[in-house]
């Protein structure tokens, strides 16, 4: 693996959180974001890699996000960013996992349980 990527080179990487999966491609560009074919202008959430590793407007990034609402997606997005990032440049290691870009955020709904209203919500009890 290099160091440094080559300007034609394309990194793919994916990005999870809750259901949501994010697969990216990234190349070196003009700094365009686009999520399922729409183009995003700015989303603080998805650019905070970029910001932080000051390489905002350097990569053109192409998300397919299916699952999950819009917040899980948008992390989603940003942890795929974070890994492609990385691999681009190994040194931005230590500001990714400073800010906590590269670890997979575990939490997710929990399951129903039968005889209960949610995972833990049980019923009304009425003592008479």
């Amino acid at each position: 693996m290099t160091a440094k990527t080559t300007i034609q080179e394309r990194i793919a990487t994916v990005g999870r959180r809750k259901r949501a999966v994010a697969r990216i491609r990234m190349t070196v560009g003009s700094g365009k974001l686009t999520v399922n074919d729409k183009a995003i202008d700015s989303n603080l959430v998805m650019e905070e890699p970029l910001v932080l590793t000051g390489l905002t407007g350097k990569f053109d990034i192409s998300a397919k996000v299916v699952g999950g609402g819009v917040s899980g997606q948008a992390g989603a997005v940003r942890h795929g960013i974070a890994r492609a990032l990385l691999q681009h440049d190994p040194e931005t290691r230590s500001v990714l996992k400073k800010a906590g870009l590269l670890t997979r955020d575990p939490r997710e709904k929990e399951r129903k349980k039968p005889g209960l209203r949610r995972a833990r919500r049980a019923p009304q009890w009425a003592k008479r």
